[in-house]
C-alpha cells in the first residue's frame, strides 16, 4: 500500500507533543495512550490510527496532492519500535521505575521529532536495513 509521506510526519509532529507531555508529567497514563495510537497504526495501518485519521480528515483536504507516496510497510514498522519504547516508558512510570520511563520515551521522542522537524525517519531506516540484511541472508540460502 502506499501513502501521501507527509501524513506519518504530521503523526511524528502529534507524537511528539503527547511524548513531552508525558515526559514533562511523568505520566504512565499519557504514555499508554501514545502506546494505543502507535499500537493502531502499527498493526491496522497508518490510515486507521488516531493521527491517521485526523491527518486524513482535517489536514489532508487543504493540501495540494502529494508529488509522490511511499510505501507503508517502512512507518507501521515505526510505529511498532515506538511502540516497543512507549510500553517499556509505561511500565517504567506505572512501576516508579521513573527513570526506565523517563529514558523509553526520551528515545521515542527523539525519534518522533527528527521525523516531525526533518523528516528523518529512524524505524523507516531500520526497516530497510533489516530488509537489505535479510534479502542478503536469502540470496546466500
Amino acid at each position: 500500500m502506499l501513502i501521501d509521506p507527509r501524513g506519518p510526519r504530521f503523526a511524528a509532529a502529534l507524537t511528539s507533543v503527547v511524548l513531552a507531555a508525558a515526559m514533562i508529567t511523568g505520566s504512565g497514563a499519557l504514555l499508554a495512550l501514545q502506546s494505543v495510537a502507535f499500537a493502531v497504526g502499527a498493526l491496522a495501518g497508518l490510515q486507521r490510527s488516531p493521527y491517521g485519521l485526523l491527518f486524513r480528515v482535517l489536514v489532508r483536504p487543504r493540501l495540494a496532492p502529494p508529488r509522490e507516496l511511499e510505501d507503508a510497510r517502512p512507518p507501521r514498522f515505526a510505529q511498532a519500535v515506538g511502540l516497543a519504547f512507549a510500553l517499556v516508558g509505561t511500565l517504567g512510570f506505572l512501576s516508579g521505575a521513573d527513570w526506565l520511563g523517563l529514558a523509553a520515551t526520551g528515545l521515542a521522542l527523539a525519534a518522533a521529532f527528527l521525523n516531525a522537524a526533518f523528516g528523518y525517519c529512524l524505524g523507516c531506516e531500520a526497516y530497510l536495513l533489516l530488509r537489505r540484511g535479510t534479502d542478503r541472508v536469502g540470496a546466500r540460502a
